[in-house]
This record gives structure tokens, C-alpha cells and sequence, in this order.
């Protein structure tokens, strides 16, 4: 293929058709953009959520990131909870989840801790609520979450450009089967992970990342199936140094690849290797992850098979239909949350949710909601992992449950910016934290 960066093309004017009306409109179906928009209609508003996949749960079900990260702080305290909350427990009435009894949260216990370390729910010697859910159960619940909440969700749709008259978002018009067309809504939020409607309005961003940690790594994940888990966790947990010295030889030959328990016997998860390099915002960079993630599994799998007791028979189960990106954009909001500060206190009055601290060093955060509102752009929210945060901070905040958590904020804030006729920014915050206590979140740190 020739370059044509030099070249460009007119593309006609055009009259673009209004699809439909909302109060709230909700771009991405990921856990930010499900929980937002389960919030909003839950909270009396006409809401609208535009999905690009065939599926809602974004990462965490079609990008098999179906390991939730932690949910408890470093005592075993429930610090997420609210409508992320609420799709574990009714996974878990599926049996589709695998996560140790809530008595057993924050135990110190050196045998518990071994047990739940090597089913990814134990860590820095304490075991902790991060739980790994069957993703087709996840999507399937999730279904029946927004339905009884009556949001209208649109499938196959791809937002491409924010609709903006004077200094506000009216809208986004997407791409479909059926061709170019709007959706306007009072207010809209912007949960697609990479900022595409804030960076298209033109609200400011920031892109600069960590390159010493996975911070901006991008892999496709995928699972083995015919396994059998319980003989390999008998061999990691009883033969902790054989089983290492079998990781490291992988290593050496080009195989890295770290087992995830399922909550089924027969299936493991892998999310790695993961690719450095790579920009989330570049089709071509996408592409070649895609291409070395598969080839990473396929190579992966033959080399399990001959070495790794509980692998003989294993086969690919599947692999990702969405590629798993960590960080693109973050906006530039109102409240930048920073490593400084939360390490010196976490706390903010504008708090929306919590966020247990990466090392038992670090506080609880109260994630504020000034890091979802844009510094000027009006009619506009952005929940999830393109959020206002420095890199160190956005490592944590970027994970499922802080997603969870900032997506029910955003939908209940745009539902009483639009119920009180006030710009978001203006939202009353004691209001919204009433609401969203009323909700099932939680928002008060533990004491």
C-alpha cells in the first residue's frame, strides 16, 4: 500500500438524518458506559446507549477481561458496590463466578492467601474481593440489567463525530447499516474508552503515559479450553519452585503467557503477552496486535501442551473479539486526579466513588466528579478509563470496578443536569451523592 499522508479529498456536503431524542445519550457499552446508563434511566431519564460491538461490557466481556480487579481495600472492606456490584452477585446466582466467601475478605491466613493468590483474588498477602466472571454470562445478565431499566441500546453503531453548536455537545452522529446518522440528547457521555466524542468537540486531552509499567500496553486475550485446572493449580500451589522454573524456561523460549483460573475447571484465561509499542489510536499498530496476540496463543499452546501438567489435551477455546487497550486519551477535566495527592490524603469533597489504594501505602480514593466534567466543553461527561488523571493514578483508575464506578456517577449526574435544566458542571453535588447512595453505591471511605 502507497502512503497518501500528502493527500487529501473533498467529501460532499450532506444533510445528515436525526435518528432520534434523548435526555441522556450514552457512547461506549463498556462497564463505564453500562453502568452509566443503567444509572441514568434508573433516575427517571429517557437515556440511549450506542454500542459499536454486538454485545455490552465492553473489555470485560468481549475483550475476555473477565477478571474484575479488586473491590475491597487492604482490611477485606467493600469499597465498589452499586450496580458493579450487583452484576457479580447476579452472575454469581449463574455460578459463573470464581472469587473467595466475603469471610474471607482482608484474612491474612498464609494458606488462604496461597489458595486465593493462584486464582488471582490474593495479593501482597491479603485476599481480596477480584473476582473472574464467565463473560457470555456477564453479557447475558447484562442484557437483562438494561432492559428492566428501559434504556434503548443500539448495537452495531460506531459513533465518528460530536455534534456542537457553540461551546456544547448536542449530540454524536454514528455509522451504521443504515448509514450516516445523528442522535441528539441534553446531555451526552462519553464512555468509548479513548475520548472519541470529547476529542472530536474539542475538549483538550492528554496522552503522555508510563512506559516502565503495562500502563499503555495493548494484547488480544484468549482462553484454552479442555484443561485441566485442578491438577495444574495442584501443581502451582505444591510445587511452587517447579512450576516457576517451568515459567522461566518458557520465558527463555518466547512464551509468556500467565494462566487466569475461570470459574470453570476446564477453562484457562490468558491476557498476555502484552505488546509495547503499539498506540491504541492507530489502525496499523492494532492490526499487528492482533496478528502477534494470535500467533502468541497459537505458539502458546503447543508449548503448554508438551510442559505444563493439566494441559496435555488443551485446545483454543477462543480468542477476543475486542482488542484490550489500557490507555489512549485522558481529558483534561475540572479535578485532575493526581498520585500526590492521593497519597498524601485521597480526599475530595466533590466525592462520586471509591477506589481502594494500589498498596496498602495509599489511602482509599475518593474518585471526584470533577474528573469526569470536561473544563469548558458544556452537555458533556466522560466516564471510564479516558478520565482526568495523571499516568501513575490512571493505572488503577482505568480498572473495571473504578469504571463501574464513574460510569453510575456520570449517568446519575447528566440525569439531574437534565431534570433540574442545569449544566453538569452545575449539578448539585450533595444531590448526587444522596442519589447515588439511594443507588447502592458507596462513597463514604471506611472508617
Amino acid at each position: 500500500m502507497r502512503d497518501g499522508k500528502e493527500e487529501t479529498i473533498l467529501e460532499p456536503a450532506r444533510a445528515v438524518p436525526v435518528y432520534g431524542h434523548a435526555d441522556v445519550l450514552v457512547v461506549g457499552g463498556g462497564p463505564a458506559g453500562f453502568a452509566a446508563a443503567v444509572a441514568a434511566a434508573r433516575a427517571g431519564a429517557d437515556t440511549v446507549l450506542l454500542e459499536r460491538y454486538g454485545h455490552l461490557g465492553g473489555l470485560s466481556t468481549g475483550g475476555l477481561v473477565c477478571w474484575i480487579d479488586r473491590m475491597t481495600d487492604w482490611d477485606g472492606r467493600l469499597v465498589v458496590a452499586g450496580i458493579g456490584q450487583e452484576l457479580i452477585e447476579r452472575c454469581g446466582q449463574e455460578h459463573a463466578v470464581l472469587g473467595p466467601p466475603c469471610a474471607l475478605w482482608g484474612a491474612r491466613d498464609p494458606d488462604a492467601v496461597a489458595y486465593w493468590s493462584i486464582r488471582s483474588s490474593a495479593h501482597r498477602g491479603v485476599v481480596t474481593w477480584a473476582p473472574t466472571v464467565d463473560p457470555e454470562v456477564l453479557k447475558w445478565v447484562s442484557n437483562d440489567v438494561v432492559r428492566e431499566a428501559g434504556v434503548h441500546v443500539l448495537f452495531h453503531c460506531w459513533a465518528v463525530a460530536a455534534v456542537t453548536e457553540a461551546g456544547r455537545v448536542r449530540g454524536v452522529i454514528f455509522e451504521s447499516k443504515e448509514g450516516r446518522r445523528a442522535l441528539l440528547a441534553d446531555v451526552t457521555i462519553d464512555c468509548s474508552g479513548d475520548g472519541d466524542v470529547f476529542a472530536s468537540a474539542g475538549a483538550r486531552y492528554e496522552s503522555d503515559f508510563d512506559s516502565t509499567t503495562i500502563h499503555a500496553r495493548v494484547n488480544t486475550s484468549f482462553r484454552f479450553g479442555n484443561v485441566d485446572m485442578q491438577r495444574y493449580l495442584d501443581f502451582r500451589l505444591r510445587s511452587p519452585e517447579q512450576h516457576n522454573e517451568l515459567m522461566r524456561r518458557a520465558a527463555a523460549e518466547g512464551i509468556e503467557l500467565r494462566v487466569h483460573a475461570t470459574p470453570y475447571d476446564s477453562v484457562a484465561l490468558f491476557m498476555t503477552p502484552k505488546f509495547s509499542g503499539y498506540s491504541a489510536l492507530r489502525v496499523a499498530d492494532l492490526t499487528e496486535v492482533e496478528f502477534r496476540s494470535r500467533e502468541a496463543a497459537r505458539r502458546g499452546l503447543a508449548w503448554f501442551r508438551t510442559h505444563v501438567p493439566g494441559f496435555e489435551r488443551a485446545w483454543i477455546l477462543d480468542t477476543a473479539q475486542q482488542i484490550g487497550t489500557r490507555h489512549s486519551r485522558r481529558l483534561v477535566g475540572v479535578t485532575k486526579v493526581t498520585i500526590e495527592h492521593w497519597r498524601k490524603s485521597g480526599c475530595y469533597p466533590d466525592c462520586i466513588g471509591l477506589c481502594p489504594g494500589p498498596t496498602s501505602e495509599f489511602p482509599t480514593l475518593e474518585i471526584p466528579y470533577g474528573c469526569l466534567v470536561p473544563e469548558r466543553l458544556e452537555g458533556l461527561l466522560a466516564a471510564g478509563r479516558n478520565l482526568s488523571a495523571d499516568p501513575p493514578s490512571h493505572n488503577p483508575l482505568r480498572e473495571v470496578p473504578e469504571c463501574w464506578v464513574m460510569g453510575q456517577a456520570a449517568g446519575v449526574a447528566a440525569a439531574l443536569a437534565v431534570q433540574r435544566s442545569v449544566p453538569v458542571r452545575s449539578v448539585p453535588i450533595y444531590e448526587l451523592q444522596a442519589m447515588l447512595r439511594k443507588q447502592g453505591a458507596i462513597l463514604d471511605r471506611p472508617a
